[in-house]
């Protein structure tokens, strides 16, 4: 059953089955992970399908917008957007920052700009790179830049979950402790 506030969407409005509140145990945790998980892979599809179109740049574009979406969508479900830490106690929300800090994370509990998402693609720089090349290429270029621009989103993405795990689960040791 879900408990306290109902999550928010990028765009403000509530979504069903989650929660405006940090994972308590690991059962919660590996729901954020899946539920993640499937946003990732969802924008990761959208956005490779925009190799697809031969004009210069409009994947880059979507590609940067992908990821200023993907980022806080992702730290939603974790409970780990600036305005769900702002709702913790003081004590939790030291507990989470000093979380984040450990784990270095520059993209949880902030927001996400253009040029943190350009920061965060060129991390992928090198597949970024052949998509373009080999979206130029007949059919099997296409075909290539595609399978490319999934697999850099995909892993942008799962990189962040991995990150918000390890924060999660720092923030729940040390608030036994």
């Amino acid at each position: 059953m879900p408990r306290g506030f109902p999550r928010l969407d990028a765009s403000g409005a509530a979504r069903s089955g989650a929660l405006l509140v940090l994972p308590r145990n690991n059962r919660e945790l590996d729901e954020a992970i899946k539920r993640a998980k499937g946003i990732v892979t969802r924008r990761a599809a959208v956005a490779s399908v925009a190799s697809l179109v031969p004009l210069p740049g409009l994947d880059i574009a979507v590609d940067i917008a992908a990821v200023m979406r993907l980022i806080p969508e992702i730290n939603l479900e974790f409970g780990l957007t600036p305005e769900q830490i702002s709702r913790l106690s003081p004590g939790r929300q030291v507990l989470v920052y000093k979380s984040i800090v450990a784990v270095g994370s520059v993209l949880i509990g902030k927001l996400v700009t253009q040029e943190i998402a350009i920061e965060v693609l060129k991390s992928v720089g090198m597949r970024i790179t052949a998509k373009q090349v080999g979206k130029y290429l007949p059919i099997a270029g296409q075909a290539f830049s595609v399978a490319l621009g999934f697999a850099a989103m995909r892993y942008v993405g799962h990189q962040h979950i991995q990150d918000c795990q390890r924060v999660i689960e720092a923030t729940l040791a040390a608030g036994k402790g």
